[in-house]
C-alpha cells in the first residue's frame, strides 16, 4: 500500500509539473481569469498567493446546484464526504481531511467572523444557516491552527452570508416555496433594504419533512435580521438569529433489516429538539495602510432528546466569543509585508440532564507575516499563535479539568511560475484538547493527553481564461489523536461493564492525501467541475498498525456539468463517488461504496424562476452513517434516501 501511495503521489506531482507548463504557455494566447478573493486569512486578500488550498463556492454555483444547506452544497460541489448526524432532521457531518468520526471536532466552522464551532460532540449546526443568505463558501483545506486555533487540523470551514459581505447593498427581497418527495414543503424569504449608509437585512424559512424512514419527520425554521452602516473607511453592525429543529430520532438498524427494509426505525417514539439563539456585533475600519476588526457574539443552544419518553440528554449551552484583529501592510518597489496580530477568547458553559456542569475557556494570541518579493513573486508566511484553554465536566462525586496552554505554527511560501501559476507549500504544528464531552468518558484511572499533529502540505496551482486547476498533497502525523475506542474499557466497568467503550489516546496515525480541483468553461453556455481526492488515514503504531480510521473513504469523486441551453434556461448535473470505509479501527466490518445522481432545471423570466429538481436520480441504496461490527457483521446503519423530487417557485423582486 505504501508503494501504492508513493506511486500516486509522483503521478500528481508530474502532474502539477504539467499543468504548469500548460498554464505558462497559453497564458499569453487565453489571459487571465478573474482573481478569487478569500477571507480565510481573516483579512481579503488574492487565494493565488497563499500557501495552502482555499476552495471557494459562491451563491451562483449554490444556487444552480439545487443545495438546500451549506453540508450539502460542501459535499456536492467540492466532493468532501459527509455522515449522516445522529441528531436527525437530515444534518451531515463534514469531514475535510479523514478523521472519521471525529471530524467535527477537528475542523472549525466559522460564519461571518464568528466561531461557530461547539465545545461538546453536538456538531456545529449548519443546518442553522439560511442557504438563502449564504454570498460565499470557503473551506481552508488543511491546519488552520495558528489563526482559528485549536481543532482546525483538518481544516477551517468560513460562511459569510450577504448580509456579513457589506458590499453591493441595494434594495431586494425574495419568496420561494418548494414542495416534493418525502412530504417536502419549505418557505423561505428574505429582503434588504438600503437607505444611505444604512442597510437592514432579514431571512426567515420554515422547512417540514416527513423523511425517509420511519420516525424520520421533521421541522426546521429560522429567523434571522442584520443592521449595519458603512462609509468609504468604517463598517459596524449587529446580528441576530434564532431557529429550531424538531426531529424524529429512528436509531440504527444492523445489516439484517437493512436488506430487509430500510424505511423501518429501530427506536420507533425518539425524537430530539435543538433550539438555539445567535447575536453579535461586529465592526471593521480602514486607516491607510492599517486594517482593523473586532467580532464578538453570544449563542445559546438548548438540545433536549427523549428516548423511550425520558430525557436523558437534555442539555444547555452559553457561548461566548471575541476577537480582534489589525493588519499593516507596506509596500516598496522591492517587496510588500502584511503583518497581522489577532486575539481570540471563548467562554463556554453547558448544563445537562443531571445538571451536571462543564465549561471550556480559551484565550489565544497569533501573529502572522507574510513578505513577498516583488520582482520574483516569492511570498514567505511565518504564523504563531499561543492559547490558554482550561476545560472541565463535572461528574456526580468529583470534577474532571484539562489545563493546557498548546502552540501552533507554520512555515509557508508560494512562489509564481509565470502569470498564471504558482507552486506553495507549508509546514507547521496543530493541535486538539479533548472537549467537555470526551474528557470524562475515559478508562478509569486514565486521563487524555493532548492531540498534536505535525503537518506538511505542498501544492501547485495555475489559471487560464477558462481553467483553473490546483493540486494538493498533504500529510499529518499525530501524536495522541483523541477518538472514541468501543473496544477500550469504559468507566462503566465499575459496574460490571468491562468492555463498553471509552475515549482513548490512539496510537500513532497518520493522515495523508492529494488532492484535485479543477473548473473548465467549455463555452460561454457549458461548465464543467472536478473535485477528487485519494485519501489514507491509518494507524503507523501499536494494535493496530496498518488499519485504516474508522470511516474514512480512500476516494472520493465529485463531477458537475453546467449546460445554458438558452436564455433564462439552466441545467445542473451533478454524480459524487465515495468508496468504502471500514466502520471499526479492527478493519472486520465494511461500509460500502457508492455513487449518486443530482439534476437539476431551472427556468427564469423576469423576477420569477421555477426550479426541478432530482437527487438521487438513480435510486442508489446506500447509506453515509454506520457504527459498530460484531462477528463481522456491521450495526448502527442509518440509510440514506432514496429517489426524491422537488419543486420550487422563487420570486425575487
Amino acid at each position: 500500500m505504501k508503494f501504492t501511495f508513493n506511486r500516486a503521489r509522483l503521478s500528481v506531482l508530474s502532474l502539477a509539473c504539467m499543468s504548469v507548463v500548460s498554464a505558462h504557455a497559453q497564458s499569453e494566447i487565453m489571459g487571465a481569469l478573474a482573481e478569487v478573493v478569500v477571507t480565510a486569512s481573516r483579512f481579503s486578500e488574492s487565494a493565488d498567493t497563499l500557501p495552502y488550498g482555499v476552495s471557494v463556492i459562491t451563491a451562483q454555483e449554490i444556487e444552480a446546484s439545487g443545495a438546500s444547506s451549506v453540508s450539502e452544497a460542501i459535499m456536492k460541489l467540492l466532493g468532501v464526504p459527509g455522515h449522516l448526524d445522529l441528531s436527525g432532521a437530515n444534518n451531515y457531518t463534514l469531514d475535510l481531511r479523514g478523521f472519521g468520526s471525529t471530524a467535527g471536532s477537528n475542523q472549525v466552522v466559522v460564519v461571518d467572523g464568528r466561531r461557530l464551532s461547539m465545545q461538546d460532540l453536538s456538531g456545529a449546526g449548519m443546518g442553522d444557516i439560511p442557504i438563502d443568505q449564504v454570498q460565499r463558501i470557503e473551506v481552508l483545506h488543511g491546519s488552520g491552527a495558528v489563526l482559528y486555533g485549536e481543532g482546525a487540523t483538518a481544516g477551517v470551514i468560513l460562511v459569510t452570508t450577504k448580509a456579513g459581505m457589506g458590499v453591493e447593498r441595494h434594495n431586494t427581497a425574495m419568496v420561494s416555496a418548494t414542495t416534493g418527495t418525502y412530504g417536502l414543503q419549505e418557505y423561505r424569504t428574505g429582503a434588504t433594504v438600503v437607505q444611505d449608509g444604512l442597510s437592514v437585512d432579514i431571512s426567515g424559512s420554515d422547512r417540514k419533512l416527513d423523511g425517509h424512514r420511519d420516525n424520520f419527520s421533521s421541522v426546521n425554521n429560522n429567523l434571522g435580521a442584520t443592521v449595519q452602516w458603512s462609509n468609504d473607511w468604517l463598517r459596524l453592525g449587529a446580528q441576530s438569529s434564532r431557529s429550531m429543529a424538531h426531529s424524529g430520532l429512528p436509531g440504527g438498524i444492523d445489516q439484517a433489516h437493512y436488506d430487509a427494509n430500510p424505511r423501518q426505525a429501530n427506536t420507533p417514539s425518539d425524537y430530539g429538539q435543538i433550539k438555539s439563539e445567535i447575536s453579535g456585533v461586529f465592526v471593521e475600519a480602514i486607516d491607510g495602510d492599517w486594517q482593523y476588526g473586532l467580532d464578538v457574539g453570544q449563542r445559546t443552544r438548548k438540545m433536549d432528546a427523549y428516548y423511550s419518553g425520558y430525557p436523558i440528554s437534555t442539555s444547555s449551552t452559553d457561548t461566548s466569543t471575541g476577537n480582534a484583529r489589525v493588519r499593516h501592510t507596506y509596500r516598496s518597489a522591492a517587496y510588500a509585508n502584511a503583518l497581522t496580530v489577532g486575539v481570540d477568547t471563548e467562554s463556554w458553559n453547558s448544563v445537562d440532564y443531571a445538571n451536571l456542569k462543564g465549561s471550556s475557556e480559551s484565550n489565544g494570541v497569533y501573529v502572522n507575516d507574510d513578505i513577498s518579493l516583488l520582482a520574483t513573486g516569492t511570498r514567505l508566511s511565518l504564523g504563531l499563535r499561543n492559547e490558554s484553554i482550561h476545560k472541565s465536566k463535572a461528574q456526580f462525586s468529583s470534577n474532571v479539568t484539562v489545563d493546557d496552554s498548546p502552540m501552533a505554527w507554520n512555515v509557508g511560501l508560494t512562489q509564481d511560475l509565470g502569470a498564471n501559476a504558482q507552486v506553495f507549500g507549508r509546514t507547521g504544528q496543530s493541535y486538539r484538547l479533548a472537549n467537555v464531552d470526551e474528557i470524562n468518558f475515559v478508562t478509569p484511572g486514565l486521563t487524555l493527553r493532548p492531540q498534536t499533529s505535525r503537518d506538511v502540505e505542498l501544492g501547485a496551482r495555475w489559471h487560464i481564461a477558462s481553467s483553473r486547476v490546483e493540486l494538493r498533497w498533504y500529510q499529518s502525523e499525530l501524536s495522541n489523536e483523541i477518538a472514541f475506542d468501543d473496544t477500550a474499557i469504559g468507566p462503566n466497568s465499575i459496574y460490571g461493564h468491562a468492555y463498553d467503550g471509552a475515549n482513548v489516546n490512539l496510537d500513532a496515525t497518520v493522515h495523508r492525501g492529494i488532492e484535485l480541483e479543477g473548473h473548465h468553461e467549455l463555452t460561454e453556455k457549458v461548465a464543467l467541475r472536478l473535485s477528487a481526492a485519494t485519501r489514507q488515514a491509518k494507524f503507523s503504531a501499536g494494535t493496530f498498525v496498518g488499519n485504516s480510521i474508522a470511516l474514512v473513504p480512500g476516494q472520493t469523486v465529485a463531477v458537475g456539468l453546467e449546460v445554458k441551453p438558452a436564455a433564462g434556461h439552466t441545467v445542473d448535473l451533478s454524480v459524487t463517488q465515495v468508496s468504502s470505509q471500514y466502520v471499526d479501527f479492527a478493519n472486520q466490518c465494511s461500509m460500502p461504496a457508492y455513487s449518486t445522481v443530482d439534476a437539476r432545471y431551472a427556468y427564469a423570466v423576469k423576477s420569477l424562476e421555477l426550479m426541478v429538481g432530482i437527487s438521487n436520480l438513480a435510486d442508489a441504496k446506500y447509506y453515509t452513517q454506520s457504527y459498530g461490527c460484531t462477528a463481522g457483521v456491521i450495526q448502527g446503519i442509518y440509510p440514506e434516501a432514496g429517489r426524491a423530487v422537488s419543486v420550487s417557485l422563487k420570486l425575487k423582486f
